[in-house]
């Protein structure tokens, strides 16, 4: 499957964990919202920057390159892509390199997510 088949909903199969095993972690190229614990868990900002005015942090992260955008309006940070869109944190593996601090979002997957109890996979090619 390739990147640009990501919104091809119907094309994702139903989830079963067998289907990770080999998979190419389309899960992982998808867009990944994480709220301000979030982003205390994987060590990008300290307790003391997340008591601050989120606006202004989220300014900072931008420019540091951590996130794309910040919706004040959800308390909503979207962090930023490799070129290739996979997430900052796929290894070349493609296994996640922070799995044990990873988002809420992405444990919550795919019980949430774009088409909920579905998955995009698709073996990789090695």
């Amino acid at each position: 499957m390739s990147l640009g088949s990501l919104d091809q909903l119907s094309r994702w199969s139903r989830f079963r964990p067998s289907l990770c095993k080999g998979c190419w972690a389309g899960c992982c190229h998808l867009p990944v919202e994480v709220t301000i614990d979030d982003l205390n868990r994987l060590g990008l900002v300290s307790l003391d920057e997340s008591s601050r005015g989120l606006k202004k942090l989220a300014r900072k992260l931008q420019s540091d390159g951590v996130i794309k955008h910040y919706r004040p309006s959800s308390g909503l940070f979207t962090l930023s892509q490799k070129p290739s869109g996979a997430c900052h944190f796929l290894g070349a593996d493609y296994r996640c390199t922070v799995y044990e601090k990873r988002p809420q979002v992405c444990r919550r997957f795919p019980e949430v997510g774009p088409r909920p109890g579905y998955c995009p996979a698709r073996p990789h090619k090695v």
